[in-house]
């Protein structure tokens, strides 16, 4: 034999092999439909807003006690009026909560609050805990991973 046919007969078992391994990978596939798990519902693209839901959900839920001012799902912005707490209505506080990814991420999450304090029946500008913006952030990104942990398991 030449070198040629040689040639072109490993090209053909090639081709076969190549064939035989693409028709049990579809077979496969094809057995393996019934078994899939339902699509990843935390996935960017399950959404008809701007942002992720979970998140967003999760920040008009943890927000639902204080006015809000301003919502917008597909800029991903919460801007809350000020909320002086009855407990002490000598201080009150603004909170601005900006969604900046469809992906459920801590860094998807920036949330800004002013504070102010009353002073001869004015109110004045008072520094904010830093600890108390992280537990903020904290508390909805704890109930966007819940909403989305149910949405998951039904």
């Amino acid at each position: 034999m030449t070198m040629t046919v040689k040639t072109a007969q490993s090209t053909r078992k090639l081709i076969l092999r190549g064939l035989m391994i693409g028709t049990m990978a579809l077979a496969v596939t094809a057995c393996g439909k019934k078994e899939r798990p339902r699509a990843d519902l935390a996935a960017s693209q399950v959404t008809t807003i701007g942002v992720n839901a979970y998140l967003w959900r999760a920040t008009l839920d943890a927000l639902s006690f204080m006015p809000l001012l301003q919502t917008d799902s597909n800029g991903g912005v919460i801007v809350t009026d000020w909320y002086a707490n009855p407990k002490n209505p000598g201080e009150r506080v603004k909170v601005t909560v900006s969604i900046v990814d469809q992906d459920l991420r801590a860094d998807a999450l920036r949330v800004a609050a002013s504070r102010q304090v009353s002073q001869n029946g004015q109110w004045i500008d008072a520094p904010v805990q830093a600890a108390t913006v992280q537990k903020l952030e904290d508390i909805i990104l704890s109930k966007a991973r819940d909403l989305r942990r149910a949405a998951i398991t039904g």
